[in-house]
């Protein structure tokens, strides 16, 4: 009998109850270099309703714009204690809370057979939720960044759609962006 990939199941309560207690909301220690920010996500099923039982991860480099990453061997400094990582579980409002520094720009290996490029500030967040049976990857950018109209991956987005990838700063500061699982506000979803 031929051996093959298992098929992929919907997370379930066991996977659920082993990730909610090792949620980790804090991107970057106080101390780290960099404007110190604070991310909110909202989860939304294709109607529009809140998801309250969903998990965020986020994934960024650092304000120099390094990942804590073995292949990240760039010459720019690390911050002790950054590890540029976060997962939380979405609350009764459908919101995960992070706190972290502003990442720094980092190079695009490829550009439209270009080569090189710098992408804009950015963070990369995997969605897992009830219904979903791989991880949903997209990217959060900071609306009015003067980098995104020079951004190779922005650029592979129509452009109607890459607001669904800007967060904006409210009036107390606190960056949030929507995240639609569907419907006609969809949010943009990479392949992973």
């Amino acid at each position: 009998m031929p051996h093959g990939l298992t098929p992929s199941q919907t997370i379930g309560p066991f996977y659920w109850g082993t990730v909610v207690s090792t949620c980790r909301a804090e991107l970057a220690p106080r101390g780290v270099a960099g404007e110190r920010i604070e991310i909110v996500l909202t989860l939304h099923d294709v109607d529009g309703k809140v998801v309250t039982d969903g998990l965020l991860e986020l994934w960024q480099a650092n304000s120099h714009g390094r990942y804590n990453h073995p292949e990240d061997r760039r010459n720019l400094p690390l911050d002790a204690g950054f590890e540029g990582f976060g997962r939380a579980s979405t609350d009764g409002d459908g919101s995960a809370h992070f706190g972290t520094v502003k990442p720094g720009r980092v190079p695009w290996p490829h550009d439209g057979g270009q080569g090189g490029g710098l992408q804009a500030p950015h963070i990369n967040i995997s969605v897992f939720a009830r219904g979903v049976l791989n991880r949903l990857a997209t990217r959060l950018y900071f609306d009015g960044d003067p980098a995104l109209a020079e951004d190779p991956v922005l650029k592979l987005v129509e452009p109607a759609r890459r607001g669904t990838l800007l967060a904006k700063c409210d009036a107390k500061g606190v960056w949030r962006l929507p995240i639609h699982l569907g419907g006609a506000q969809e949010t943009v979803f990479f392949e992973s």
